[in-house]
């Protein structure tokens, strides 16, 4: 009885265990796919709420446009996770498909309105690089110092210099201190009704560097009264320090005399120093006073203009006809000093007692001598 009893219990089990397989056989795969995509819905939608944690001290510190590029990057992040649950709700038929596509919708459509919002109104922040330096030094001149050493030193162009400072030639006095931007380019201070784009189109600068080396606002506004830099800018010729309107004369007249340098002339000042040696008002005067101001030898007694290069040789000075900045230039009744060697190879120089337009006695004025006429003359240095 006993092992009747065993035999059928465990035939009940061995029946029951079957159909539990059996069962589980009948399974459907469409099913196990459903699962399988409500399990992957729920992984996409919660890593669209998901946020990692960031340290309190790096958003304390962001800059604002970190913040905006962070809160559009969020933005960007939701957009696409919502359209890839919109994509798997679609695709398997999810009875919550409609609502996860308007989900999507709607993360698109925030994500365009903050964009459009924020961004176009957002001014660039400049990170300026550590090697940089974008302020203007103020140097003191040394003696032995000129525009072309501090040109090489400071790795800028000569005209750099000279337009920051308003030099009118090369010569430099010691103890003075000049204006050293750290770029090629030139000073300038904005006047009413100036814009980015006015500055840039006038002195050949390009727009968006002139606002990025300047941390000007996108809009290109900039109030009036403010020195900026302009990056590459080329100054007209009409700006340049000791500008005047060309007057060309074909005969010029010293004193009385019939010879001259020709080339035009401007205005400069009135007179100079009596020292002595010289006659009040004449060229000799002027000479004699401006080698003393650039530190350069010359002789109280050395006479009239015309006598100049002998007395210069006799006291062991080089004289020939290679003009160079500084020297004077002598022809038989005039002397004058060259202030500068332009890049054509005419020559500035400054002069008293021309009788010139802008010249005359006791007048300084200046003038520019063609290249061509530059061999003729005599050059004391």
């Amino acid at each position: 009885m006993s092992v009747s009893q065993g035999s059928t219990a465990a035939n009940i089990q061995h029946v029951s265990t079957k159909h539990r397989h059996k069962s589980m056989s009948k399974i459907k795969p469409s099913t196990v796919a459903v699962y399988l995509s409500v399990f992957a819905l729920v992984v996409v939608m919660v890593s669209i709420g998901y946020h990692e944690p960031q340290n309190s001290s790096v958003v304390a510190n962001a800059a604002d446009v970190s913040s905006l590029s962070q809160t559009n990057q969020t933005s960007v992040d939701n957009v696409v996770a919502t359209n890839v649950a919109a994509g798997v709700a679609q695709a398997t038929n999810l009875p919550i498909a409609t609502s996860v596509t308007n989900l999507a919708i709607s993360a698109q459509t925030k994500s365009e309105f903050m964009q459009s919002d924020g961004v176009s109104t957002a001014k660039p922040q400049i990170i300026e690089s550590s090697t940089t330096n974008r302020s203007v030094v103020s140097y003191p001149v040394k003696d032995g110092d000129t525009v072309d050493t501090l040109a090489t030193q400071f790795g800028i162009s000569k005209e750099t210099i000279k337009w920051a400072n308003n030099l009118t030639s090369d010569a430099l006095i010691a103890g003075t201190t000049l204006r050293i931007l750290s770029v090629d380019g030139m000073l300038y201070t904005v006047k009413d009704g100036d814009t980015a784009d006015s500055i840039a189109s006038k002195y050949g600068v390009d727009k968006t560097r002139l606002i990025l080396y300047n941390d000007l606002d996108v809009s290109g506004q900039v109030a009036a009264n403010t020195t900026i830099i302009l990056p590459g800018a080329n100054l007209p010729d009409n700006e340049r320090p000791g500008y005047v309107a060309p007057v060309v004369y074909t005969t010029y007249n010293y004193a009385g005399t019939g010879t001259g340098f020709g080339g035009r002339t401007w205005f400069i000042s009135y007179g100079t120093p009596d020292d002595g040696h010289y006659t009040h008002g004449n060229c000799t005067l002027y000479a004699s006073d401006r080698r003393k101001e650039l530190g350069l030898p010359v002789g109280d007694f050395w006479g009239n203009a015309g006598s100049w290069a002998q007395n210069a040789r006799n006291a062991n000075l080089l004289v020939d006809s290679n003009p160079s900045v500084g020297a004077i230039i002598q022809d038989w009744g005039h002397v004058a000093i060259v202030e500068s060697i332009l890049p054509n190879g005419d020559l500035s120089i400054s002069e008293m007692n021309a009788y010139v337009f802008g010249g005359g006695y006791n007048i300084v004025s200046g003038r520019i001598i063609p290249a061509g006429n530059v061999g003729q003359y005599n050059y004391i240095h």
